[in-house]
């Protein structure tokens, strides 16, 4: 068939399914979609194929753009693979720049699908236009403006490579989409050449070392890609049409694209490849490399520092620790890195206690792998102690201390797998036992929260009580400022797998509870910790509520999630008492405290989100187990000092 053949409407349904269709080939899931109306042709191909196909794509809809983005950055961050995001023209497009932000600088794979108006309706004053190309600038790996739908072979064709080419700019250099979610399974619905259905179910092992304990999207150069869709109206598709998602696609007998013998067989062989087209291999470090590096560390005291990046898995975070403690390297891990979900003595969990020590084992070298840490204490101090800093990373050193000497250009899973044989000498065993027993030391002192005087009154005992409690394989998103930071703190490693996720990019408050939310789709049980200015700063996040119950509850057929959300309110900013800033002058009040006096219970009743308010420890203890056992978003609201917070800290911090 012509292009001719097709009306304007037609045209656009197929073109805009061949792209979507082959978005979902090569490992797209999920799509979130803000209400808008230049967005209408992708907006209603993605909920289309959501109806026919459930198995192969899930849409969800957020009407607050910015809130969106967020969403689906917690969906991308917590799968590894690309999240396809839908949005109007105008300042609809400039809401979700934040979001692109934190994924350019977390590594986080999105898809930034935007309606446009047409090129002879730019700079006219029509309604809702701006300039959207290349809006996002270099925060975006790669940008395509996309032509006027068609509906020729080339046209269906070229709509089909954009979308490839989008996967691999999103996924980065080696990347590949994880298959699979959190329930281990995941199902994927290809069309072979005749059009027929080709179902194959892909079953991950129910064991505990496939739970993921950290962000599946840093370790690698993952990011946003931006592809923006000029549309003309009438902008409604016409899905009466043959060839519809199958149309253009290589080995397909759809519309718009001639086919031959040898191709109808072509997607069901493909299929046998897995959720995506997409072959990942590791990268081995040159044998000369490794006798290097293995000459470099000889006869010098050695520790790393893991930050987020260093693992995804728990079967992986077993590697690095049993590569560690062969070496006899303290392991120092961050939060964020999953290692702290491996009860192992070299892994040193409370090393920014000990770092505060003035006689504090410093070593000769450091291996950092990932991000730098949470505690910039930490980091800022080994930088400057070590003689030799060694950065292992697959593209940037991420060194804002400028101490790199030495640059490892694969991940921490690659640099460990290297066979060199390696016996830790005398002086390495010493360092690595005194960090162990300090640690132990500095463990003991943390834990005596749970037994002060007036742990009602301070943030962190709540914390350790909610650490006590978590369920395992369950997600714990913390926001940043001070929850991340008592997080770090607080949470000892242990044997019970835990995922732990932050948006760290930019250390920011945007959009947190979406991110949040948008995580813990991937797991049944989710605790968000929050502070007050998060929450406000992300408060119509809890509309959602209804959106997620028609995913996860009784309308889809399943048991709906639970999602605790535990807010400590300490009426204001109390990171900035912990910070230069902090003074008793009026402006300090005025500027960085900003005391807000939010109603919460009745804001959040506006959401129709269960409320429960807690003062002390136990009463805590009661209400969090209470609302793990719920079904849906329930909100505690634990009420803390907002001064003093740095004297509260000083006890179980050396």
């Amino acid at each position: 068939m012509t292009d001719g053949m097709y009306s304007h409407q037609q045209k656009k349904a197929l073109y805009v399914s061949a792209f979507l269709d082959e978005l979902v080939r090569w490992g797209v899931r999920e799509v979130v979609v803000s209400p808008g109306s230049r967005s209408t042709p992708l907006a209603m191909c993605a909920y289309e194929m959501s109806r026919r196909y459930p198995d192969r794509l899930r849409l969800y809809v957020d009407v607050d753009e910015r809130g969106a983005s967020f969403f689906a950055l917690g969906l991308a961050k917590s799968a590894g693979r690309p999240v396809a995001l839908v949005c109007t023209s105008g300042t609809a497009v400039a809401n979700y720049l934040p979001a692109v932000v934190e994924a350019n600088t977390s590594r986080v794979p999105l898809l930034v699908l935007t309606g446009d108006r047409p090129v002879r309706l730019q700079d006219l004053g029509a309604p809702q236009t701006c300039d959207q190309i290349k809006i996002f600038g270099s925060y975006v790996r790669a940008f395509r403006q996309m032509p006027e739908p068609g509906a020729r072979s080339q046209d269906l064709a070229f709509a089909r490579q954009a979308a490839r080419e989008a996967i691999l700019a999103a996924m980065g250099p080696g990347g590949k989409p994880h298959c699979g979610g959190a329930d281990h399974v995941n199902e994927d619905v290809l069309l072979a050449g005749d059009g027929s259905e080709i179902s194959i179910s892909f079953e991950y092992s129910q064991d505990v070392e496939t739970f993921a304990v950290a962000s599946r999207a840093c370790a690698r150069m993952a990011g946003p890609v931006h592809l923006n869709f000029p549309f003309d109206e009438p902008l409604k598709p016409d899905f009466n049409v043959e060839g519809l998602f199958a149309a253009g696609a290589r080995g397909s007998r759809g519309a718009g694209v001639d086919s031959s013998d040898e191709s109808a067989d072509q997607t069901a062989s493909l299929a046998l490849l897995g959720s995506a087209p997409v072959l990942a291999g590791r990268v081995e470090l040159p044998w000369a490399s490794v006798l290097s590096l293995e000459a470099l560390l000889a006869d010098r005291t050695v520790l790393v520092l893991a930050g987020e990046g260093t693992c995804e898995t728990l079967e992986e975070a077993y590697f690095v620790v049993d590569w560690a403690a062969e070496r006899k390297y303290p392991l120092l891990a961050d939060p964020l890195s999953g290692l702290r979900s491996v009860l192992d003595e070299c892994v040193i969990d409370n090393y920014d206690n000990v770092l505060r020590a003035s006689d504090a084992p410093m070593p000769e070298v450091v291996i950092r792998f990932g991000r730098y840490p949470v505690s910039k204490h930490a980091s800022l101090n080994l930088a400057k102690a070590a003689q030799i800093n060694v950065v292992v990373d697959v593209e940037q050193t991420r060194d804002f201390n400028s101490a790199t000497d030495v640059f490892v250009a694969c991940t921490p899973l690659d640099f460990v797998n290297h066979e060199a044989v390696f016996e830790p000498g005398d002086k390495q065993e010493a360092f690595y036992q005194e960090w162990v027993e300090r640690n132990d030391a500095e463990r003991d002192r943390i834990g005596a929260v749970a037994f002060a005087d007036d742990a009602d009154g301070f943030e962190g005992a709540y914390v350790s009580k909610l650490l006590e409690l978590i369920p395992e394989e369950s997600l714990l998103f913390s926001a940043n400022s001070m929850p991340i930071r008592a997080v770090d703190t607080f949470l000892l490693k242990s044997d019970k797998p835990l995922a732990v996720l932050c948006n760290r990019g930019q250390n920011g408050i945007d959009g947190t509870v979406s991110t949040a939310l948008g995580a813990a789709q991937r797991f049944k049980t989710t605790t968000f910790l929050t502070g007050d200015f998060t929450m406000l700063h992300d408060l119509n996040a809890l509309a959602l509520r209804r959106e997620l119950a028609l995913h996860h509850g009784p309308a889809a057929g399943e048991a709906e999630r639970s999602i605790v959300i535990v807010m400590l309110n300490n009426n204001g900013g109390a990171i900035f008492d912990m910070l230069p800033q902090a003074s008793d002058e009026d402006y300090f009040e005025r500027l960085f405290l900003v005391p807000q006096d939010v109603d919460f219970e009745a804001a959040v009743a506006a959401f129709g989100v269960p409320y429960e308010k807690v003062s002390t420890v136990a009463d805590f203890a009661s209400a969090y187990e209470a609302a793990l056992a719920e079904p849906g978003i329930n909100f505690i609201e634990v009420t803390v000092p907002l001064r003093g917070v740095r004297e509260r800290y000083a006890a179980y911090q050396g």
